[in-house]
């Protein structure tokens, strides 16, 4: 299918490893040039000579933390007339509600809540006045179905998820299409930094604790980040244009409902 969005311009957010990259990858094979942005310059570099390589469409690298201002202000400038948003910031820390005070909780609410906020209303007034934008960003499928040990998580996503609900809505006639991406388990370090920490707290060895997460879903695996990034991809093109202010569950059917 082609998207209908060769030349466009991208930002992606976090995408040297994991669901980043995959959304990264699969926005390049559409013919979309890119700005890509992690903290680790080399990872980051490699991805990006991987992407030229592969599909000949402009990358541009900035390494820095996205979740500070001056780290948004370096990827803000690095590309004139962002077509494309997709925000990402890796997850807070696992833990339970006493371990969590309130430094904990401005550093969850600044990376999964603010930063994206952030970027999407530096980029709005420029996609309204060319009357075409996207912006995806990828949270959790915690703020569907709350995931005990990731309150942080499920708290700070919360919070994105309802300004994307309100904020869709008010763009959506000037042609900008805001809507979110629920990754379930994906295998990224992501959920190889959770099944160490499952394996440990059950005294069950890596493979185990992959084994018996991945035989509790319904595809009885974890999902494929170019997957995810293909999904992504249809959400920033032409065909998404009556999509807002949705949230796209991706969690191979984990979270259990007939809605």
């Amino acid at each position: 299918m082609d998207l209908g969005i060769k030349g466009r311009k991208a930002i992606v957010c976090a995408s040297s490893k994991g669901l980043g990259r995959g959304c990264a990858i699969k926005l390049a094979e559409a013919g979309v040039d890119l700005v890509l942005n992690a903290r680790s310059e080399g990872p980051l570099n490699e991805t990006a000579e991987y992407i030229r390589d592969t599909f000949g469409v402009n990358v541009t690298t900035v390494a820095c933390d996205i979740t500070t201002e001056e780290g948004r202000n370096k990827v803000l400038a690095a590309v004139d007339a962002p077509d494309i948003l997709v925000n990402n910031a890796g997850g807070p820390p696992p833990g339970i509600w006493s371990d969590w005070g309130q430094a904990e909780w401005e550093a969850a609410v600044q990376s999964n809540m603010l930063t994206p906020i952030l970027l999407a209303t530096a980029v709005l007034p420029g996609m309204i006045s060319r009357k075409w934008g996207r912006i995806v960003n990828i949270t959790s499928g915690s703020v569907k179905s709350p995931i005990p040990h990731l309150g942080l998580s499920n708290g700070a996503r919360a919070g994105l998820t309802g300004f994307v609900a309100g904020t869709s809505r008010q763009v959506a006639k000037d042609g900008v299409i805001m809507n979110n991406l629920l990754p379930g388990q994906h295998d990224t370090d992501r959920i190889n930094a959770l099944m160490t920490n499952k394996s440990k707290a059950e005294g069950i060895s890596l493979d185990e604790a992959r084994s018996k997460t991945q035989a509790g879903l319904p595809t009885g695996r974890f999902g494929d980040p170019l997957d995810f990034g293909a999904t992504c991809a249809f959400m920033c093109s032409e065909h998404a244009k009556f999509m807002v202010g949705q949230n796209i569950l991706l969690d191979g059917g984990a979270f259990n409902s007939t809605l």
